[in-house]
């Protein structure tokens, strides 16, 4: 496994980028000043201990989950159960394995202490060009602390979609790396249907090859706090992600999620589109969005967005997208994001049609949000998770 950096409390020296030191109040160091420059280390102790003003932590209650920074975590193996699907296999390997560590790099110490703690990570194998699907799930991780690792590998030329399903209680700080082989397509899906009370803190890192797509989505739905964080590195020539997610904060939630996707090759494209719903008293959602274009990324086409629905008072999110751009040879880049509550227009529209003001909010919720949901692929699925969002807008005071 690759050895940890001497940390740099995320800073650089002052001299960088034309920075100086202030003449008051003995200012010598300088943030950070591109997202690629970030500290990363594989263990815990390197990354200093969390006061909650960081730029990653924020956002985030961490008092919630201080057992997961900084706590002995159980990483042994745990149950599960997994769909067969031909050439998709599942197996335990260990920690010394050659593909550990080759997606990405904790930048934060939630991440860390996983990757310290872990004993054996969970291998999800894909070979074959035909399409296939295989869902990974869990509901049996109990309320005990824990660590976990999974790989998610796709040979090249390789086609398949893999969902990764989670539910019941679970106290759990993990790392999902995602290898895109060449001329791969690979499609991963997250869903998070936790028990309340639930704490789930996770990073995902994927790597994407030459000439491959990963289409990434998360959807959030259940749990105390769900912070789920995709890394993407279109690493070589004609890489390709497109990002989705949708989360419904109901009173009480946290739904995090910080997405990251570094252009590192010429000819990549990025798209990212994330969607959420919030209601109730406290209920929270925060979305950070950056995107790197890097000197080599030449070609580039590049696009974020997240919106955001307010149901009722008593809510907050928290939306900021980020753009860095360090070539001019790119062929698009943009983002955008917006928070606000119904649209007094179209509620208008179905009203004069006959359809109850309660029903026409309803349906101006559920066909914001299943754009998402119908990225997925998979049509079981789809409409269960459509059952998920029915069921908590009938619930909801609108």
């Amino acid at each position: 496994m690759p050895t940890s950096a001497t940390p740099t409390a995320s800073l650089v020296e002052p001299g960088q980028h034309g920075l100086k030191k202030h003449s008051d109040g003995g200012w010598g160091l300088a943030p950070v000043q591109t997202r690629s420059a970030r500290f990363a280390s594989f263990e815990h102790s390197d990354f200093p201990v969390i006061t909650g003003r960081e730029a990653v932590w924020k956002l985030s209650p961490v008092a919630k989950f201080a057992d997961l920074l900084d706590g002995e975590l159980d990483g042994s193996p745990y149950e599960f159960s997994a769909t067969d699907a031909a050439g998709v296999s599942v197996s335990w390997i260990d920690r010394d394995d050659a593909r550990i560590g080759s997606a990405g790099k904790p930048e934060e110490r939630a991440s860390a202490n996983a990757w310290t703690n872990f004993e054996k990570a969970l291998l999800i194998s894909v070979t074959g060009e035909d399409a296939k699907e295989l869902t990974l799930s869990r509901s049996t991780l109990g309320a005990a602390a824990r660590a976990a690792h999974i790989v998610i590998e796709a040979a090249p030329f390789s086609n398949a979609r893999i969902v990764l399903e989670n539910a019941g209680d679970a106290r759990i700080t993990e790392n999902v790396e995602i290898l895109v082989g060449e001329s791969a397509n690979l499609s991963v899906v997250s869903v998070q249907q936790w028990n309340d009370g639930a704490v789930h803190l996770a990073n995902h890192f994927s790597r994407v090859g030459r000439d491959a797509k990963l289409k990434h989505i998360v959807v959030s739905l259940g749990g105390e706090v769900v912070r789920v964080n995709p890394t993407t590195h279109l690493a070589e020539s004609g890489s390709d992600v497109e990002a989705f997610g949708l989360y419904f904060a109901d009173a009480g939630q946290h739904l995090e999620q910080q997405v990251y996707v570094h252009h590192d090759a010429p000819h990549s494209r990025s798209r990212v589109n994330y969607k959420g719903a919030l209601q109730g008293q406290d209920a929270r959602t925060v979305w950070i969005g950056d995107v790197l274009i890097g000197p080599k990324a030449t070609g580039t086409d590049s696009y974020e967005q997240n919106r955001n629905l307010v149901l009722s008072e008593g809510t907050r999110a928290d939306s900021i997208p980020n753009l860095e751009i360090e070539t001019g040879d790119i062929a698009g880049a943009g983002h955008a994001s917006a928070t606000g509550r119904f649209d007094d227009e179209q509620l208008f529209y179905l009203q004069s049609r006959g359809i109850p003001e309660e029903e026409a909010r309803r349906l101006v919720v559920r066909g914001f949000l299943s754009e998402i949901i119908q990225q997925i692929g998979s049509a079981p699925l789809e409409e269960r998770l459509q059952g998920v969002l029915e069921a908590e807008l009938t619930g909801s005071v609108l």
